[in-house]
């Protein structure tokens, strides 16, 4: 623009405005369509979900006991300063097995291996790396203990960590994961789950365990999220998804219960009342 006087603008005489003009249009034409818009195509219309039965009557209550909701009190486990990494893992596994006797008493027990391998546990958890004859690969007994190392991390987001325990099914070869808190200097399970498990991993406020599908090139993935609520850890997400394992078949085993614990920064013990996949209906892709 011109220079003006008193702060006003000059007028810009007509033929100049002209050349203006044109020459504006000379150089959006040199620069081509670079940057314009441009047609994504057609766009498929957008439908609303389509209601099956709309006469069908609602359910009222669940057909199976999925055990949603764990929150129970572990006795006779003690809470040293109301610190759970001062509690004993493997007092926490053994409180499981005394208050569920069938579970792992007896010859016809479904875990009887487990309640007889808790005698190696003196000095403690497993690495969780023993062979599946339970011995540590080079004929030792380190891993004969089937509790697994506990993780520590803050599940709940009240600034204290939980543990989250894993231990071993036998001869089931199934793992429990289990996830415990402290109220009022007691321990509480909060999480339990028995099944296969291929991993365990912990992010954020979620435990993540992943178990082996029948179909090739699939697995489970279920995830569990602290609920402040309940005050517990409820399955937020089961779900099939596709592996990378380039299509290998895992056979799960025929036994029913609940996954291990193991990766992440945060496990702890405990005995799962969820009924298995086999004995429950599938929640999402099952």
């Amino acid at each position: 623009m011109l220079p003006s006087r008193r702060g006003h603008p000059a007028r810009v005489p007509a033929a100049l405005a002209l050349l203006l003009a044109a020459a504006a249009a000379g150089a959006l034409t040199a620069c081509g369509d670079s940057g314009g818009l441009r047609s994504a195509g057609a766009t498929p219309a957008a439908q609303s979900p389509a209601r099956l039965w709309p006469d069908l009557t609602p359910a009222s209550s669940p057909a199976y006991d999925i055990g949603e909701v764990d929150n129970e009190v572990v006795t006779g486990v003690a809470v040293p300063g109301g610190d759970i990494r001062e509690v004993d893992p493997v007092a926490a596994v053994r409180a499981e097995i005394t208050a569920h006797p069938d579970d792992y008493e007896g010859a016809e027990a479904p875990y009887r291996e487990t309640a007889r391998r808790m005698a190696d546990c003196g000095s403690g958890p497993s690495d969780g790396s023993e062979d599946s004859d339970g011995s540590d690969g080079s004929g030792g007994e380190r891993g004969r203990c089937p509790v697994l190392r506990p993780y520590y991390r803050d599940l709940t987001g009240d600034g204290r960590p939980e543990m989250t325990l894993g231990f071993r099914l036998l001869p089931e070869k199934l793992t429990a994961v289990r996830v415990y808190t402290v109220e009022k200097d007691r321990l509480v399970r909060v999480m339990s789950y028995d099944d296969a498990v291929s991993a365990v991993e912990l992010a954020g406020r979620t435990v993540i365990v992943r178990s082996p599908s029948e179909v090739a090139g699939y697995e489970y993935r279920l995830q569990w999220t602290w609920d402040p609520d309940q005050r517990a850890m409820l399955l937020t997400s089961d779900e099939m998804l596709r592996t990378d394992d380039g299509g290998k078949r895992t056979k799960r085993p025929s036994a029913s219960p609940s996954p291990s614990a193991s990766p992440s920064p945060s496990p702890t013990a405990s005995r799962s009342s969820s009924a298995s996949r086999s004995a429950s209906p599938p929640a999402s892709a099952r």
